[in-house]
C-alpha cells in the first residue's frame, strides 16, 4: 500500500530539521499555566522566531514579565527587542525605566549600536524631570553588575545627555564613571565639552578638560577648536591663543575652525589689531583663508565704526574671486548703519542687488534699525512695507525696531499703529514690545496711558520682566509719583524677582533724584538683605544721591565700601565725587581725589575735565577753569559744546560781559553786542583776558567740526542777553534762531521766565509759562521757582504761597531753594514762626535744610534781636554736617556774639576776605548781629548773656 503513495505526496510530508512541529493547543491552556511555563513558552517561541503565534497567546503583560524574559534572554538581542517592541504598543502597559536599562545593555552587547541610541535617548526624555539622574544611573550600574556586559553603555549615555543639552546630568555620569572601571571617551568628552560651551558654562568646560586629561584622556584636533573657542567666549582670547599654541608643541595642528575662533574672539574684545596677528599665523602656518576668515574681519572693523576698512576687506574678496554672499554684503550694510551712514548702506544693496543677489532679513532689520537710530523713522517704515516685494515677512525684531525708533521720536500714537499691523499680521506682542511701548509713554510724559498698557499686558497673562519693572518705576519717580513706585516695586518683590540689580537700581536713582535718601539707604540694605549684590552702578547711584544731597562725606565712604566689595572704582565714580566736593566747596579735597585717580592708573576724561570747569566756574575761579581747559586740550580730548558753554557761562556771571560774547561769538556766528575792536584794545591793558584770547583761538580749530551751536549754546546766548538785562532783546532774539533749528526748551523759558521775574514783570514770566504749556513742554521745579521768586520780589507772598501749594497736584515736588526763597521772605518781612514751620516742612518731607536756610532764618531773629535763638540755629548748622571752616570760624562768631564785640566780628570778617573764605564758610546775614547790636546796644547783649547763663 505504502508503495502507490505518490513520490510527490511523500514529499510533501518531509519537513526540514529546523522546523518545528505544528503547536497544537487551546486558548484556554495559557490560563493553567503556572508563571514559570508561560515564560518558557514565550522565551521558546521568541527563540525559535516564531513572533506570529506570540501574538496567539493570551497573556497580561506586566514588569515582572518582560524583566524576566529580557533577563533570561540577555544573550539574544533581536528576541529581547521584538518583545520589548511588541510590550511598548500595549495599550494599557508600558516598559518601566528598570526594563529601558536591562534593553540598552543588551542591544549594546550585541553591537546594535543604532538601536541601542535610539533607546537610551527615549530613557534619557522619558526619565526626564520624573525621576533623578541618579536613579537612572544606578539602575545602569546594577544592571551591569548582574549581566557582567561590557560599560561601554556608560559612554554612550554619557554622549547622549551631552548632545541633548542636559550637561547637569552628563556631568554627574563623568564624575561617576571612573568607579564603574570606564575611562569616558574622547568623542563623549567633546560632545560634553561642546555642549558647556552652548550653554555659556565656560568654567566648567575648562574643569572637565583638566579632568580629562588627568584620567588619561588624549585631546584631538576637535577639542583644541573647543576648548580654543571656549576661552575666546569667556573673554580670555590671550589665553586661547596661549592654548592653540600649546596643542601645536603636542604636535597637533589646529584646524580652520580654531583659527576663526581666535580671529571671532579678538573682534568680540573690540581688538581688530588682535585679529590680524591671528591672520599673520595662519600664513606663517600656509592655513588658507576663505570667506568665512574675511567676513569675521569684516566684522571687527564694523564693530569699531572703521566701515572703511572693512569695505576695502569686500573688495579683496572680490578681488581674490572668493563668493560673496548676501552675509557678507549683509556685515558691511549692519556696519554703515550702525554708524549712521544709510547713504553708503544704499549704495552697497544696490551694488549686492546688481550682482543679482537678494536682500535677506538680516539686511532689511538693519537698514530698518539705521534709519530709526537718524530719526527717519519713515523711511524705516517704508522699508518694513517693501520686504514682502523679496518674499520676506517683517518679524518681530523689524516690528519692535520701528516701534521703538517711533517712540523715541515722541510719536506714540504712530507706535500703536505699527503694534495694531504688527498683530493683524499674526505676530504675537511680546514682553520686549510692551517695554518699548511702556518706555515710550513714560517718556511722553503720559505715565496713566503707561499704567493702562500695564494692566492690559497681564490681562493677556505675559508676566512683565525686570526692564518692564524699571521703566514703569522710572516712569513714575519722573512723575513725581514716588507712592506709585513704592506699589510696584512692593509688586515685583512678590513676584521673586529678588536678584534683579536693575531694579533695585532703578529704585535707588529715583529716590536718589529727589533727594530721599533715607528710603534709598533702606533699599539698599534691602538689596543685600535678600542677597541681591550691588553693582558699580548701585554704588555710583547711591554716592551720585549723597553728592546731590551735598553729603559728600557720605558719598565718599560709600566709594570706600565698594572698593571693600573689591568693586574698583571708576572714572565715573571719581567724577561725580568730584561734582560732589565741588558743590560741598570742598575745594582742597578735589585735588587730593585727582591724585589718587592718577594714582590708580585712570584717565581723566572729558567728563572729568567738564566737572572740574564747571566747577571753578561755579566759584567763579576762571583762570583754574582755563587752566583745566588747556590741559585737556593738549590730552588731545576734544572740548564739547557744553564745556565750551559752561566757561562762556562763568564770564557772563563774573561779569566779563565782552569776553563772553566774543567766544560766544565764535560758536554761534551770530552778532550780539560784540565790538572786537574795543576786545583787542583791551588785551593789550588788561592780560586778564590773554586766556580768553587763547580759547577763543583753539575753537577756531575745532568750532567747524565738534562744536556745532545747538540748543544749549543757544541757551547760553539768552542767558547771557538776561545777564546783561537784555531780557527784551533775548526775546527778540529767538525767531532768528528758530530759522537756524533751534527748539525752546525747558532751560529756554526757564531762563525767560526767571529774567522777567527778576525785572518785576510777573504777567510776563507767567505769560510764557502759559505758551510753555500750549508747546507740550511740562514746567519743572526750576520755572516755578523762578514765578515764586518774582511773586515774592513784587510783594505778592500771598500768591507764591498759593503757587507753592499747588505743586504738588501739578505733579511737582518743592526743593530746598523753593523752601529758602519763601523762608527768605517769611523772615525779611519778620514773620520767622512762618518760616521756622516751613523749615520743619522741609526736614518731614526729607530735604536737608542748607547753609542758605540756616543764614536766612538766623539773619531775620538777629533783626528781631532774638540772639537765644539765632545761636540755637546756628548750632543746627553745625550739627547737619559742614565743612571744618564753617566750624572753626562759627566758633570765633559765636564767642564774639556772646561778648557783645562788633570790633572783633568786623574784623573776623574782614579776615576771611582777606584769606578769600568762600561765602558758605559763615552766612552773610550772621553780619546782623553787628547791626543789631548797634541799635541795641552790645551791653544789652552782654547782660541778656549773663542772665542766661
Amino acid at each position: 500500500m505504502l508503495s502507490r503513495v505518490p513520490l510527490f505526496s511523500l514529499l510533501l510530508q518531509r519537513r526540514s530539521i529546523h522546523s518545528s512541529p505544528p503547536l497544537h493547543w487551546k486558548l484556554r491552556d495559557e490560563s493553567k499555566l503556572t508563571r514559570p511555563e508561560l515564560l518558557d513558552r514565550i522565551c521558546r517561541l521568541l527563540l525559535l522566531r516564531r513572533f506570529n503565534a506570540i501574538k496567539t497567546l493570551s497573556f497580561d503583560f506586566s514588569d515582572a514579565l518582560l524583566n524576566a524574559i529580557l533577563r533570561k534572554l540577555r544573550f539574544n538581542p533581536l528576541p529581547c527587542l521584538y518583545f520589548f517592541k511588541l510590550a511598548s504598543t500595549q495599550q494599557n502597559f508600558k516598559p518601566n525605566l528598570k526594563s529601558y536599562c536591562k534593553m540598552v545593555h543588551i542591544l549594546s552587547r550585541g553591537r546594535m549600536f543604532d538601536e541601542t541610541r535610539a533607546y537610551l535617548i527615549e530613557l534619557v526624555l522619558l526619565s526626564r524631570n520624573k525621576y533623578p539622574i541618579s536613579f537612572i544611573w544606578s539602575e545602569l550600574v546594577r544592571v551591569y553588575r548582574e549581566f557582567s556586559f561590557s560599560p561601554m553603555i556608560f559612554d554612550m549615555i554619557l554622549k547622549v545627555y551631552a548632545q541633548k543639552g542636559f550637561t547637569k546630568d552628563a556631568l554627574y555620569v563623568f564624575d561617576n564613571m571612573g568607579k564603574c572601571g570606564r575611562v569616558p571617551g574622547l568623542p563623549s568628552c567633546n560632545s560634553l565639552l561642546s555642549s558647556l560651551v552652548k550653554n555659556g558654562q565656560y568654567h566648567l568646560v575648562f574643569c572637565v578638560y583638566d579632568q580629562m586629561i588627568r584620567v588619561g584622556v588624549v585631546p584631538d584636533v576637535y577639542t583644541c577648536t573647543i576648548m580654543a573657542n571656549a576661552y575666546c567666549k569667556d573673554g580670555r582670547v590671550s589665553k586661547a591663543l596661549e592654548f592653540v599654541k600649546e596643542m601645536e608643541d603636542l604636535g597637533l595642528e589646529p584646524n580652520l575652525v580654531a583659527y576663526h575662533s581666535l580671529i571671532n574672539g579678538y573682534v568680540h574684545t573690540g581688538d581688530v589689531k588682535g585679529a590680524e596677528g591671528v591672520l599673520s599665523m595662519m600664513n606663517g602656518k600656509g592655513v588658507s583663508r576663505n570667506v568665512v576668515t574675511y567676513t569675521l574681519l569684516m566684522k571687527g572693523y564694523c564693530r569699531q565704526g572703521k566701515v572703511e576698512e572693512a569695505e576695502k576687506v569686500l573688495r579683496v574678496m572680490q578681488e581674490l574671486s572668493l563668493l560673496v554672499d548676501e552675509h557678507v554684503f549683509g556685515v558691511l550694510i549692519d556696519g554703515f548703519c550702525r554708524v549712521g551712514k544709510l547713504d553708503d548702506a544704499v549704495r552697497v544693496q544696490n551694488e549686492m542687488l546688481g550682482l543679482g543677489l537678494k536682500r535677506n532679513m538680516f539686511i532689511c532689520n538693519s537698514m530698518i534699525n539705521g534709519y530709526c537710530k537718524l530719526g527717519q523713522v519713515r523711511k524705516a517704515e517704508a522699508v518694513l512695507m517693501t520686504m514682502g516685494n523679496w518674499n520676506l515677512r517683517p518679524d518681530s525684531y523689524s516690528y519692535n525696531t520701528l516701534l521703538h525708533g517711533y517712540c523715541k521720536e515722541g510719536h506714540t500714537a504712530q507706535a500703536f499703529k505699527i503694534c495694531d499691523k504688527m498683530l493683524h499680521e499674526g505676530i504675537d506682542a511680546t514682553v520686549v514690545t510692551y517695554n518699548i511701548l511702556l518706555k515710550g509713554l513714560c517718556q511722553a510724559g503720559t505715565c496713566d496711558d503707561a499704567l493702562h498698557l500695564w494692566r492690559l499686558m497681564l490681562q493677556r497673562g505675559l508676566s512683565p520682566n525686570e526692564v518692564g519693572y524699571s521703566t514703569l518705576i522710572d516712569g513714575l519717580f519722573k512723575k513725581g509719583d514716588c507712592d506709585g513706585a513704592f506699589k510696584l516695586w512692593k509688586h515685583f518683590l512678590a513676584k521673586g524677582f529678588h536678584r534683579s540689580n536693575i531694579v533695585f537700581n532703578t529704585m535707588l536713582n529715583g529716590l536718589c533724584k529727589v533727594g530721599k535718601m533715607v528710603e534709598a539707604e533702606q533699599i539698599f540694605d534691602k538689596m543685600r538683605e535678600l542677597g541681591c549684590k550691588p553693582d558699580g552702578i548701585t554704588y555710583r547711584t547711591l554716592g551720585d544721591g549723597y553728592c546731590k544731597a551735598g553729603d559728600v562725606e557720605r558719598a565718599l565712604k560709600v566709594k570706600d565700601i565698594m572698593e571693600q566689595e573689591v568693586i574698583p572704582a571708576s572714572v565715573e565714580m571719581y567724577n561725580l565725587l568730584i561734582n560732589g566736593l565741588f558743590k560741598a566747596r570742598k575745594l582742597s579735597k578735589v585735588t587730593v581725589l585727582l591724585a589718587e585717580m592718577h594714582s590708580r592708573g585712570l584717565t581723566q576724561n572729558v567728563v572729568t575735565y567738564g566737572a572740574l570747569i564747571a566747577g571753578w566756574c561755579k566759584e567763579g575761579m576762571l583762570e583754574k577753569a582755563f587752566t583745566a581747559y588747556f590741559e585737556m586740550t593738549e590730552k588731545g580730548l576734544a572740548p564739547n559744546i557744553i564745556i565750551c558753554s559752561t566757561i562762556i557761562s562763568g564770564l557772563y556771571r563774573v561779569g566779563r560781559f565782552d569776553e563772553a560774547n566774543m567766544l560766544l561769538q565764535k560758536i554761534i556766528d551770530f552778532n550780539l553786542v560784540l565790538d572786537y575792536e574795543c576786545f583787542d584794545k583791551g588785551l593789550k591793558t588788561n592780560t586778564r583776558k590773554a586766556n580768553a584770547k587763547k580759547f577763543a583761538n583753539s575753537l577756531d580749530e575745532t568750532a567747524k567740526t565738534s562744536l556745532l551751536p545747538n540748543n544749549v549754546v543757544y541757551n547760553v546766548a539768552m542767558a547771557g542777553l538776561c545777564k546783561l538785562g537784555k531780557i527784551d532783546d533775548a526775546q527778540r532774539f529767538i525767531p532768528a534762531l528758530l530759522l537756524r533749528g533751534f527748539v525752546p526748551d525747558n532751560f529756554t523759558y526757564c531762563t525767560l521766565i526767571h529774567g522777567f521775574s527778576v525785572a518785576g514783570n510777573i504777567k510776563e514770566a507767567f505769560k510764557l509759562r502759559d505758551e510753555m504749556l500750549e508747546k507740550g513742554l511740562v514746567p519743572n521745579v526750576t520755572t516755578y521757582n523762578a514765578l515764586i521768586n518774582g511773586l515774592c520780589k513784587s510783594g505778592n507772598l500771598g500768591r507764591a504761597l498759593k503757587l507753592f501749594h499747588k505743586l504738588q497736584s501739578k505733579g511737582i515736588s518743592p526743593n530746598v531753594i523753593t523752601y529758602n526763597t519763601l523762608i527768605d521772605v517769611y523772615c525779611k518781612n519778620g514773620n520767622t514762626n512762618e518760616a521756622l514751620k516751613l523749615k520743619e516742612n522741609m526736614v518731614e518731607e526729607g530735604i536737608a535744610p542748607s547753609v542758605v536756610t540756616y543764614s536766612a532764618l538766623i539773619g531775620g531773629f538777629c533783626k528781631q534781636g532774638d540772639i537765644k535763638e539765632s545761636m540755637k540755629l546756628l548750632d543746627q548748622m553745625i550739627k547737619v554736617g559742614v565743612d571744618s571752616n564753617l566750624v572753626a570760624n562759627h566758633t570765633m562768631f559765636k564767642h564774639c556774639i556772646e561778648c557783645g564785640d562788633r570790633e572783633k566780628i568786623s574784623n573776623l570778617h574782614n579776615m576771611m576776605h582777606i584769606k578769600s573764605l568762600s561765602s558758605s564758610s559763615i552766612p552773610h546775614r550772621l553780619m546782623n548781629v553787628a547791626q543789631v547790636m548797634e541799635h541795641k546796644g552790645a551791653s544789652d547783649t552782654c547782660n541778656m548773656c549773663e542772665a542766661e547763663g
